[in-house]
């Protein structure tokens, strides 16, 4: 069963005029604006003009006379359909295979056999979200088994993330209004003055009488919803794109059929790929099936590579996922990711040690899923949490080095936690502290060591501090804990206890 995920984007058109213009203030509220003849009207609203009451389809003169300094744009929807179209490429990079445009302010995916390189559903969709404000952009995403009833949710549950679990799609689509089916707005009217207000109330009555007053329509886009139809996502496909395919006059099902055409795309791709300099990191096996739907498979490497034998063994081993149904029609193989391939002559044996290349063996674990392989590298900070930084398992040094004029602790917590401490101020280290519910009593200290924050960062760490101590309680064990402050002014901190990290 296929997972489909749905990213809305309500501010697009805003967020893309702030992106092209920074001067622009994040408090001023901005609206775009749509003509039509000498109509005008609101066709995106920020945040911040929504707050202020403004909304989609109110008179542009209405809320002028409302909203005092409110910024108006005309609407440019080609900019934006291009802005859609180059994020919708993006997607198809990181994401999944089968990545489309669903305009005008969002777009769609079908993650199976695609989400366990992003750590599973719940990470990917809140790491998604995450890199859409990274861009300075607005998101909601959400997973479930079909287009519509993914598209549905995250157009009208107010959390950024939703994951329907599999099979539970009916359940959480009944209560969702009307506008949620994608019906033109004079059909949902109708629909209301009738009496109807959710989909629960249209499964509920006979098909018949709907299909008579308002066509064919409504049942299409209920049985969508609900899965009793295929909707199939149209790929995007970039210019440059490196892709070979193979159509199949009579559908193909059996495993060892599926391996020997999968064998010739990689050999056929591989060439194509030789003949234009690159190497695959990321490639794309989309399965065509003759009840309209699509399956697809992806395999990524560690560095660009063009080894046919190497690239069938990848897919190859997941082969077993692919469920043909009544049959395949069409296989595609696409280099989504290709990067140059510079050859480099071997090392001999008989000069130097020969270095042996673990890539292959991070290719199974990071293709076999569950969790992302990384490096962890330094970089030159002296805040500790912002010491550290997560990298590809085959990038290059940067020739940075970790910092060893101070003791740190090998176990650093992802976040600070808060403790009690009974300590003498400013400089004394703690007599005692306690920590997840344990009060321990602190033997030997050894501290403070001041740490400034990072004022080029923000304003607000131009007087932040924090004070260090390395300490050991009675039973010998060793922690790293800070007070956040100098211990006299308030303006540096909030002169609260912190547990930072634990020592072996």
């Amino acid at each position: 069963m296929a997972r489909v995920v749905s990213v809305f984007l309500p501010t697009l058109p805003t967020d893309r005029i702030r992106r092209a213009d920074p001067s622009l203030s994040v408090e001023t509220p901005l609206v775009v604006i749509a003509r039509s003849g000498s109509k005008r009207w609101i066709a995106a609203a920020d945040q911040a003009a929504t707050k202020l009451g403004l909304r989609v389809g109110m008179p542009a003169a209405k809320a002028q006379a409302l909203v005092q300094g409110l910024m108006m744009m005309d609407a440019d929807p080609a900019a934006d359909l291009a802005v859609l179209e180059r994020l919708t490429l993006w997607a198809l990079s990181q994401y999944s295979p089968v990545v489309g445009m669903d305009p005008p302010d969002g777009i769609v995916m079908d993650t199976d056999g695609a989400d366990h390189l992003q750590g599973g559903e719940e990470l990917m969709l809140s790491g998604l979200v995450n890199r859409f404000r990274g861009r300075g952009l607005a998101a909601h995403a959400a997973i479930a088994d079909t287009w519509g009833a993914a598209h549905a949710l995250a157009r009208t549950i107010d959390r950024e993330t939703v994951i329907i679990p599999r099979g539970e799609t009916d359940k959480a689509v009944k209560r969702l209004p009307l506008s949620s089916l994608r019906l033109p707005a004079e059909t949902v009217a109708s629909l209301h003055t009738l009496g109807f207000g959710t989909v629960g109330d249209l499964v509920s009555t006979p098909r018949a009488p709907l299909t008579l007053r308002f066509g064919p329509e409504v049942g299409r886009r209920l049985d969508q919803m609900f899965g009793r139809i295929a909707e199939p996502i149209d790929p995007i496909r970039p210019a440059e794109l490196v892709e070979v395919q193979k159509s199949f006059a009579e559908p193909i099902g059996a495993p060892e059929t599926i391996e020997k055409y999968v064998s010739r795309l990689v050999r056929q791709l591989c060439l194509e790929l030789e003949k234009r300099g690159l190497g695959v990191r990321r490639a794309d096996l989309i399965v065509h099936r003759v009840d309209n739907t699509i399956q697809a498979l992806r395999a990524g490497t560690a560095k660009p590579v063009r080894d046919i034998a190497w690239l069938t063994k990848l897919f190859h081993d997941r082969i077993e996922r692919i469920e043909p149904g009544f049959g395949i029609e069409k296989l595609s193989l696409a280099a989504t990711l290709a990067e140059p391939l510079i050859e480099t002559q071997g090392a001999s044996s008989l000069i130097e040690e020969q270095v042996t290349d673990v890539t292959p063996l991070i290719d199974v674990l990071g293709n076999r899923g569950g969790q992302r392989i990384f490096r962890v590298a330094p970089v030159a900070s002296d805040v500790p949490e912002r010491s550290v930084q997560r990298i590809g398992p085959t990038a290059d040094e940067d020739g940075a080095t970790w910092p060893m004029h101070w003791l740190r602790p090998p176990r650093l917590l992802t976040r600070p936690e808060l403790i009690e401490v009974i300590a003498l101020l400013p400089d004394h280290p703690p007599v005692s502290f306690t920590w997840r519910g344990k009060r321990r009593r602190v033997r030997r200290a050894d501290g403070p060591e001041r740490i400034f924050g990072e004022w080029w960062r923000r304003g607000s760490e131009w007087t932040a501090v924090r004070d260090y101590f390395v300490i050991e309680d009675d039973s010998g064990e060793r922690f790293w804990i800070f007070r956040s402050g100098d211990g006299v002014d308030v303006e540096t901190g909030s002169h609260k206890w912190f547990l930072h990290g634990v020592f072996a």
